[in-house]
């Protein structure tokens, strides 16, 4: 990546303008950013806002060139981002990273405790059997398959929640119903969430499925969020009735909206239908009649 220094304005205005892709402004060359795998240019600002918000939401580790058409489909370097981005967002990318780098290694698997969450190493197997782990920082025997306490000789309950084998924990808080569980598993992915606030509506990070927390319903197709008009999930999706239904009319109305500019512009396609055919038909005539002598 290059990104070229500061120079006063009087010069800059003798450089040829570079367009962005993001912005589509123009810019000096000064003001550009060249990821070096693809070669791809855009305005540092633009660059710099994308690697950043990519990096907030946790979305992705490999941050690819913003340009979807890009030909070599490039990803920004390491060294790329830190000259990009502040310490500690940086020091964000680097431990996403690392988790997931653990999350896709067979040999190792997080300490389940929300209390501890240290890298715990698994034997190495031809098969994924579960095996019994234990951590070595929080002494946790737990069991690499389903995550729950060591169970020697039964199967995993892969509905159990995370809180049910937290070590220690005596509180209303764990003992709540699973529910209110605070740690979830992802119903498709298997990824844990946390749920610390806000509403029921769930969107995985990892595999970006839409879910309900309480039931861990699917969501991915409710876009009027009628899930929580009727059993046991009913009036728990923590927002305000009048929210919802203006989350509902908003929705509607761009249906509506687009259905109602098809019904306006219909009869006049229809209208003009024939023109474009008598024009049509007028210049193949044209075409047809000998040059003059």
């Amino acid at each position: 990546m290059t990104t070229a220094r500061y120079r006063p304005t009087w010069d800059l205005a003798l450089d040829p303008l570079v367009s962005c892709k993001l912005c589509l402004g123009e810019f000096p060359l000064e003001q550009m950013t060249t990821i070096s795998q693809c070669q791809c240019v855009f305005c540092t600002l633009c660059l710099k806002q994308y690697v950043e918000l990519l990096i907030k939401e946790g979305l992705e580790t490999a941050i690819s060139c913003p340009d979807s058409a890009c030909p070599k489909r490039g990803h920004l370097q390491e060294n790329e981002i830190e000259c990009m981005v502040a310490t500690e967002i940086m020091q964000r990318y680097k431990k996403l990273q690392f988790e997931r780098e653990v999350l896709l290694d067979p040999c190792r698997t997080w300490c389940p405790s929300s209390s501890c969450q240290a890298v715990c190493q698994l034997k190495e197997a031809d098969t994924p059997l579960p095996q019994r782990v234990q951590c070595v920082i929080c002494s946790l025997e737990f069991c690499s398959s389903c995550k729950s306490s060591w169970h020697p000789g039964q199967a995993c309950q892969e509905s159990l929640p995370i809180t049910s084998f937290l070590p220690g924990e005596s509180s209303s808080f764990y003992k709540s119903d699973e529910d209110d569980a605070p740690i979830k598993r992802c119903p498709k992915c298997k990824v844990y969430i946390e749920r610390d606030e806000g509403c029921a509506q769930m969107m995985c990070k990892n595999c970006k499925h839409a879910f309900c927390w309480y039931c861990l319903e699917s969501l991915d197709d409710d876009f009027l969020l009628i899930h929580y008009d009727k059993g046991p999930c009913r009036n728990k999706l923590g927002h305000s009735r009048a929210s919802v239904i203006w989350h509902r009319t908003q929705v509607v109305g761009i249906f509506a909206g687009f259905g109602l500019l098809l019904l306006v512009a219909s009869p006049f396609l229809l209208l003009a239908t024939p023109f474009v055919l008598c024009c049509k038909c007028k210049c193949g005539k044209g075409d047809d009649d000998p040059l003059p002598t």
